[in-house]
């Protein structure tokens, strides 16, 4: 039982590692059958380095290594780069709206071509509209599939959940024939600038890993915070470096 927030935690045994070969990986999770899962405990735990995979809360824990940190960004002190700022400016013909958490022909499709182009032999690659479901939505959570158009033409689906102090961006998928657009820097930007608006404090951008080279995108958001040694801080390359070497993650 965590006291902090009233709920049974369990760990899982010891499996292989979907991000850095030859680790083994250990996971904890809210017991699935706990009746009170809302936004308001995912608020909680996510302020405790925990993430949302379908109807599962679970947070990385790993023995002998933290490779695995929950980041976070926040989005009042978010100053964009020069290249951010050109990926905004060349996406404002795009509209945005917020469609509710149901199966969609058109978001399936789309995100079928996503993991085709991006996640090809990583067995992402062919998902049922069942498996699709279940990766992006949850009973208790409150998520929103945010819409990108082009005119009439959906360019991408940024899946969000609203939670108290935050929004967490959850997955993006994107038509992948528009590489000059670069879709998933502007929904990044995009939900910094919606997190500001509805005057919330964080976004959540999961979880990031040094030598997870699909991750590295992450810290082009700064200043970033780093779920590390159980407390939220800001890092340098300096400082993640020795926590890596001191963790036996380094080479």
């Amino acid at each position: 039982m965590d006291n902090r927030t009233n709920c049974a935690l369990y760990t899982t045994y010891p499996h292989e590692c979907g991000y850095l070969p030859n680790r083994l990986a250990t996971t904890v999770f809210v017991e699935p059958s706990v009746p009170n899962k809302n936004p308001l405990l995912y608020d909680e735990l996510s302020q405790q380095g925990f993430r949302r995979s379908g109807e599962r809360i679970y947070r990385p824990k790993c023995i002998g290594c933290q490779a695995c940190m929950a980041v976070r960004l926040p989005v009042r002190q978010f100053t964009s780069r020069r290249s951010q700022r050109r990926v905004w400016q060349k996406n404002q013909d795009l509209t945005v709206s917020a469609a509710l958490p149901t199966f969609k022909p058109q978001h399936y499709n789309l995100y079928r071509c996503y993991l085709a182009a991006r996640h090809e032999g990583d067995g992402m690659d062919n998902p049922t509209p069942k498996s699709y479901m279940q990766f992006l939505t949850s009973a208790w959570s409150k998520t929103v599939f945010y819409e990108f158009h082009l005119k009439k033409q959906l360019l991408a689906v940024a899946v969000v959940d609203h939670i108290k102090t935050g929004l967490s961006a959850m997955y993006t998928f994107f038509d992948p024939n528009y590489p000059a657009r670069s879709l998933g820097v502007y929904a990044v930007l995009w939900e910094i600038e919606e997190t500001k608006r509805l005057n919330l404090d964080w976004l959540y951008l999961g979880y990031w890993i040094k030598d997870c080279r699909k991750m590295h995108y992450k810290t082009e958001y700064q200043p970033l915070e780093y779920f590390y040694q159980e407390k939220w801080q800001r890092l340098n390359n300096r400082e993640l470096e020795i926590g890596d070497c001191d963790l036996g993650i380094g080479e």
